[in-house]
């Protein structure tokens, strides 16, 4: 074998990077190391044979072999520049990609109880499940958003106690719902039902009266959760509704189904789940020995719906009290002939803390004893309330501090962004009038400034953040991203001029530096697309 030769295969997977540190170069990659053992050769000798090739290839300054056989590569400044170009003309389309094309996925979030109105921790899952659907979809997902509607069960038989105690004036059962919606619901029903010419609920036994207030109830209750969530840009494709498993029969069908894979057994007079088998701490009761359902009964119901529907992933978002139920949930899926974390995936999500002049926020005029998706709204706007709860790992208890986020200053995350977003198209304005535009000469070979290397570096690395963040369920990757990016577009603004001095020529440069600008506010504009979050053109 030549000194100048590596006669391996090449992997199929090759691992190229962007350094944390510009000095480290544009790219790295350790491939070198990849294919030392089959060369049986030392990896930085191997290296040393790439970095040979790699620097009679156009485009690419220098390669430096860095440690044990890293490849730091260093493109030429009309190799970097050029990028600007290709993300403009792609526009919206950039960043995303096929990473999770053929995938269908099923994304269950917030499914609040329709007894009250969305409180702080189903906010969270609104903006973080929307701006999950939307990443997944960039990556050519086939994404279903499905609000799981609880319309069946002990919380709905106290609800409408709670709005038939509330129209005769009596105080709510000690097992009720409290808040001044309550109130509000209640006079609803009974305007509702005078307008429709029919008795007076009130009028009724308790025992009819109570079906009024449940069904009619519940009904103005889900309607106005549902036009909450369009105010805060959240539209679901599917509301399913639970009562619909136990009127259909599709209980006894899952049932039926785990009998057929003998994942059922009958034991003290109950129909059991052998959810020990796959990974839970003990078996559970699917059937009480009264015939009545329990609660695991219908989750086995929606699961197999799901699956029937042709969904490959179900991914389902729940509160920081459900963790519990995570070992239950996995098992089902197993039970079923699925893999768990795959078929079937489950994210949990801390709490939320509002804070006003460094104290907690807790109590809601009109919910009474939670903060709710309206008052987030009403303090903040809907940009600010989204970004807020999606720029942190659900796996983190965040606090929302509502003094800043209604600040216009670079301390405030989303305005510093939005403000990036702002200043690029006012750069655009400007260089219009001074007769800088895109049609004028592009020379990539002039993007020299260190500032341009830097943000032209972070520009490329959307596309890859974006397959990231859907790969692991993490939006609050893209929040981040977005908030680099603005700094380093605020110091590229500090550093270079698109348009020129007064009395100066329009230079290549300046053409050129637009391109630049552009590119800047084209990955600003789709990140905030993927959150959910509107990009301002002034500000």
């Amino acid at each position: 074998m030549a000194a100048g030769e590596v006669d391996v295969a090449v992997p199929d997977d090759i691992r190229l990077e962007r350094p944390k540190l510009r000095e480290h170069g544009d790219w790295s990659t350790n491939v070198a190391l990849q294919l030392a053992k089959a060369a049986r050769r030392p990896p930085r000798e191997v290296a040393g044979v790439i970095a040979a090739r790699l620097s009679r290839v156009p485009g690419i300054a220098r390669v430096d072999i860095a440690g044990p056989g890293f490849l730091n590569v260093v493109l030429d400044a009309a190799a970097a520049g050029e990028l600007a170009r290709t993300i403009v003309q792609a526009g919206v389309e950039y960043g995303r990609s096929d990473s999770g094309a053929g995938q269908k996925i099923n994304l269950e979030f917030v499914s609040a109880n329709p007894t009250g109105p969305i409180h702080l921790g189903g906010t969270r899952w609104a903006a973080v499940g929307d701006s999950l659907a939307r990443i997944l979809q960039a990556t050519g997902a086939q994404v279903t958003r499905e609000y799981y509607f609880n319309d069946h069960g002990a919380q709905i038989d106290r609800f409408a106690r709670s709005l038939l105690a509330r129209a005769h004036g009596r105080d709510i059962p000690e097992d009720g719902y409290g808040g001044r919606y309550i109130d509000d619901i209640a006079a609803q029903v009974l305007r509702g039902a005078a307008a429709a010419g029919e008795p007076d609920p009130l009028a009724l036994p308790d025992d009819q009266a109570v079906e009024v207030f449940r069904s009619r109830g519940v009904d103005l209750m889900f309607t106005e959760i549902k036009q909450t969530l369009r105010d805060f840009g959240v539209e679901f494709d599917v509301y399913f509704h639970e009562n619909s498993l136990h009127e259909s029969g599709a209980v006894q069908r899952a049932i039926d189904r785990l009998r057929s894979l003998d994942r059922i057994y009958e034991a003290d007079g109950a129909t059991w789940l052998r959810t020990s088998d796959h990974g839970d701490d003990k078996d559970r009761v699917v059937l009480k020995s009264d015939g009545m359902p329990a609660y695991i009964a219908g989750d086995l119901a929606y699961y197999l719906d799901k699956r029937e529907r042709g969904f490959d992933r179900v991914i389902i978002m729940l509160g920081a009290d459900h963790h519990g139920y995570i070992g239950r949930m996995m098992a089902m899926c197993g039970a079923f002939g699925d893999t768990p974390g795959t078929n079937l995936e489950i994210l949990i999500g801390q709490m939320v803390n509002l804070l006003r002049d460094g104290r907690p926020l807790r109590m809601s005029k009109r919910a009474g004893t939670v903060v709710t998706l309206e008052d987030l709204v009403e303090a903040v706007g809907v940009d600010a309330a989204r970004y807020a709860l999606a720029r942190s790992s659900v796996d983190s208890c965040i606090d929302i501090d509502l003094d800043l986020l209604v600040k216009r200053s670079n301390d405030n995350p989303v305005y510093y962004v939005q403000y990036a977003h702002a200043r690029c198209a006012g750069v655009t304005r400007n260089a219009r009038e001074a007769g800088v535009d895109l049609a004028g000469a592009f020379d990539p070979a002039l993007l020299t400034d260190e500032t341009e290397a830097v943000l032209l570096a972070a520009l490329g690395e959307f596309g890859r953040l974006v397959a990231q963040a859907a790969e692991l369920r993490e939006p609050h990757r893209v929040a981040r991203y977005l908030e680099e990016l603005a700094g380093y577009y605020h110091k590229w603004y500090d550093a270079c001029r698109v348009t020129p001095r007064a009395d100066d020529a329009v230079e290549p440069v300046h053409h050129t530096r637009l391109w630049v600008n552009e590119a800047t506010r084209t990955v600003l504009a789709n990140g905030l697309t993927l959150l959910g979050v509107t990009a301002p053109d002034r500000m």
